[in-house]
């Protein structure tokens, strides 16, 4: 064998052992993937350890579960635009004297001032959904930078909250680039723990539903996703905190979680 071809042999190798051995994340910081994990059920902690993302969630200081040794909940709510339920559930938390983050898209800045500005002064986080709804992991950098600052600049003068903590990527897809560049921006991104499908308002299916949907997934630490267009989620709210605080927990603000549990 000659020289030459040992060479190229040797470099052919070293090429593949390269593509084998370099993360997906590294070798493609576009690869989008779909938020997905596994359900708590019967008290045991959910996991996205089987999900193939836990490496880029932790890169880039994202969030999916708090402190699991403490019994200790976030209730998220993602607002793309208003069904008529929204005032209905701050009701429910003014009541039950129970923080949230309210994660809006630019439809529902422009569509719903005077609602952002009763959750601002109820103590309520606002965060960031993106302008368009884009699937921001298949748009560049400065793309992504501009569906978020246009959110923010418009909630600014509506709430007098200067700067936007929280990000929820749009349809819980998101890439390495994608996390990235919004975390350089200031943000962190924000997934959950608890779901369930309440998005879907022509197939809402009572109050019971939702219920049991949220308490049977119930765990220390959960970041809870509700969306704000479910009646189902109006009319069980008051009864899940009711029934989570007979269990011993206590719901708190995004912004006092102190650490990221990745599982």
């Amino acid at each position: 064998m000659t020289q030459h071809r040992k060479i190229l042999i040797f470099s052919l190798a070293l090429i593949c052992c390269l593509i084998w051995t370099t993360p997906a994340s590294a070798a493609d910081p576009g690869k989008p993937y779909h938020f997905g994990f596994k359900k708590s059920r019967d008290g045991k902690l959910p996991s996205i350890a089987q999900e193939g993302f836990m490496g880029v969630l932790q890169k880039n200081e994202a969030v999916f579960l708090g402190n699991t040794n403490r019994k200790e909940l976030y209730l998220t709510f993602d607002n793309g635009y208003e069904n008529g339920y929204t005032a209905k559930i701050l009701d429910v938390l003014r009541d039950h004297k129970v923080p949230a983050v309210f994660f809006v898209t630019g439809h529902f800045v422009k569509d719903q001032p005077d609602l952002l500005k009763r959750m601002a002064k109820e103590g309520h986080l606002i965060g960031n959904h993106s302008w368009s709804h884009p699937d921001l992991s298949q748009v560049n950098e400065t793309r992504i930078k501009e569906e978020l600052e246009k959110v923010r600049l418009e909630v600014t003068p509506l709430t007098g909250q200067q700067q936007m903590k929280f990000l929820r990527p749009p349809r819980g897809i998101f890439s390495d680039r994608m996390l990235r560049v919004s975390h350089q921006l200031g943000y962190t991104s924000v997934f959950w723990s608890i779901a369930y499908k309440d998005w879907d308002i022509k197939h809402q299916k009572g109050a019971a539903f939702a219920y049991q949907n949220v308490m049977n997934q119930l765990h220390p630490g959960a970041v809870i996703l509700l969306h704000s267009v479910s009646s189902d989620n109006a009319q069980a709210l008051g009864t899940i905190i009711e029934d989570a605080r007979k269990k011993g927990y206590v719901f708190k603000r995004l912004d006092q979680l102190q650490s990221k549990t990745y599982r």
